[in-house]
């Protein structure tokens, strides 16, 4: 017998009653939500069911260092983006500067480029050989000292670069949301504006803070290849180089097993940050802060800051990288342009098929929810989500473990009957990876369709319903043309991060198959800075698309619109 205390009622279900419960259930959407936590299942019940000699082994070689290094780089990129992200979104909402508009929507812009490009455009720079230390040398001696920035350091300092957006973005958006007449009555009471800040906009900013955090923080957690031209390997590094070092899947899912726990502790960080108060705004179409004019050198000190911000995190590489394709380009073979055109191809197919069914798979779960699904389908669909806060190492380990079973089984199987080996099936083809994908990236895609399908008023559904539309009908006729843009925006979102995807990618590809992310990778591991560039500028390139989305989305008259 199951007590169920949900709605704040008090059900007792008998097992009939619960096969009723489960029987009633959409089929469909169960299904594809227990297809999307099958991997991260798999490598919770290898953490249950640890293997002591592999453990020993794990201990005695590469835990504590990797372990001690993701611990470093999660404090250095927390407190990092916490800072400059926070202080950023402050900056532009509640003081005006020279430029103060520009940089308001360009601050998103670092958003675009992913830290391993980042990574290897600013090795390629400060590294003892590049072009800035060479001169100093030149200048100055060769005894000048210069930061390692092969170090975690380095690591550090372009991670929180590239992921302060994240914060910025949410903290901005909060500010902008808080009363104006709520700030103004801190003032009259004689707090000074830092005062007010500290102790009112800060407080109520919070949860939006946490949200942002927690994603920089995973987006560290699930980076490997930043950490490795850094020479700074943490838990994502060593799970990849388990795999395809020593190819011992045991030893690189129990290790997965304990990304996925750094990943668990993350997310309960941002409950403890959210913490258990609750803000409100009572005056919905008041103003909101009210900016103050910076004048004299403190304007220009914030706008010389902004320039600098700036100048690091996006307009430098990108530059360079342009730099260096321009000068790659004019002395490129035909081989190697025909194999750039190839990985784009590759890259762009993996991106649209990815992005199909991610957005086809939300679209049927989400559909489910609204038509009638349960408390069941609702907890499933939610979990179906959880993807993005699982590290793409932890879920191509998950995947990894079942497809390999099962293509190993067929084999096995067609070899017993008819003696003819058909070779892997899943985890030799593109399948594997475009599951790995739609796990990694359903989130974007399902909260994309749910936000838009919540758009439709029900009354619209009831009369299809009662003017005889089938449950089908109404969906391609209706609720299909009434969410197109969510649909649009969640599919440009799952197309762009699959496009800069590494992990799951490097993990999962069939031999020989290659994308624009691999070769930027290979490229940069060999240090051939200029072959790495126009692959990687490509990437940039199409990443601006979903800043352009967000910049629509977030601009202060929307904002203010969405406060109405």
């Amino acid at each position: 017998m199951v007590t169920n205390t949900l709605d704040n009622r008090e059900h007792i279900y008998t097992p009939r009653a619960l096969r009723r419960l489960v029987r009633d259930q959409p089929a469909l959407p169960l299904l594809i939500a227990g297809l999307v936590i099958l991997p991260v299942a798999v490598v919770l019940w290898a953490l249950l069911t640890p293997t002591p000699a592999v453990w020993e082994h794990l201990w005695a070689t590469l835990l504590p260092e990797l372990t001690r290094n993701t611990i470093v780089l999660l404090i250095g990129v927390g407190v990092g983006t916490l800072i400059l992200g926070t202080g950023l979104a402050w900056l532009t909402v509640a003081y005006r500067f020279p430029g103060q508009a520009v940089f308001d929507w360009m601050f998103m812009l670092p958003l675009a480029v992913p830290a391993y490009i980042m990574g290897f455009v600013y090795m390629a720079i400060f590294d003892f050989a590049g072009p800035v230390q060479s001169a100093l040398r030149g200048w100055l001696g060769s005894d000048i000292w210069f930061p390692e920035i092969r170090s975690g350091s380095g690591a550090v300092l372009v991670m929180t670069m590239v992921l302060y957006p994240y914060v910025y973005l949410l903290a901005r958006a909060a500010f902008h949301e808080q009363s104006g007449s709520t700030f103004e009555a801190a003032r009259a009471m004689g707090y000074s504006r830092l005062q007010s800040f500290l102790r009112l906009a800060l407080p109520m900013a919070r949860p939006s803070i946490a949200a942002g955090l927690t994603l920089a923080l995973m987006a560290a957690l699930t980076d490997f290849a930043t950490v490795r031209w850094f020479n700074f390997p943490t838990l994502s590094d060593g799970v990849i180089r388990v795999w395809l070092g020593m190819m011992d899947l045991r030893a690189a899912t129990e290790l997965a097993g304990v990304l996925l726990l750094f990943a668990l502790m993350v997310i309960l960080m941002e409950r403890w940050l959210r913490g258990r108060a609750r803000y409100s705004q009572t005056a919905g179409r008041s103003h909101g802060i009210v900016q103050v004019k910076l004048s004299g050198w403190k304007g220009w000190a914030a706008t010389g800051f902004s320039a600098l911000v700036l100048s690091v995190a996006f307009i430098l590489p990108v530059a360079q990288l342009a730099h260096w394709a321009l000068s790659e380009v004019a002395h490129m073979s035909p081989g190697a342009l025909a194999m750039y055109w190839e990985l784009a191809g590759n890259s762009l197919m993996l991106s649209g098929l990815a992005a199909g069914a991610a957005i086809t798979l939300a679209v049927v779960v989400a559909n489910g929810v609204r038509m009638g699904g349960g408390r069941l389908t609702r907890f499933t669909a939610r979990l179906a989500t959880m993807g993005y806060a699982v590290p793409g190492a932890v879920i191509a380990v998950g995947i990894l473990v079942p497809l390999s079973a099962f293509d190993h089984a067929l084999n096995d199987l067609v070899e017993g009957w008819h003696g003819v080996t058909i070779g892997l099936l899943l985890t030799g083809s593109v399948v594997g990876l475009i599951y790995a994908y739609v796990v990694q990236f359903m989130a974007a895609a399902y909260n994309s369709v749910e936000s838009s399908l919540d758009k439709v008023t029900p009354n619209i559904t009831m009369a299809a319903r009662t003017l005889g539309a089938t449950p089908r009908r109404l969906l391609w006729r209706i609720h299909l043309p009434l969410i197109a843009p969510g649909l649009l925006a969640g599919t440009t979102l799952v197309f762009v991060c699959v496009m800069r995807e590494l992990p799951i990618t490097m993990m999962l590809r069939p031999f020989g198959y290659d994308t624009l992310a691999i070769w930027v990778f290979q490229m940069a591991a060999e240090h051939l800075w200029a072959g790495a560039a126009l692959p990687a500028l490509t990437i940039v390139a199409v990443g601006i698309l979903p800043v352009i989305l967000l910049m629509r989305v977030a601009t202060p008259k929307r904002i203010q619109q969405m406060r109405r």
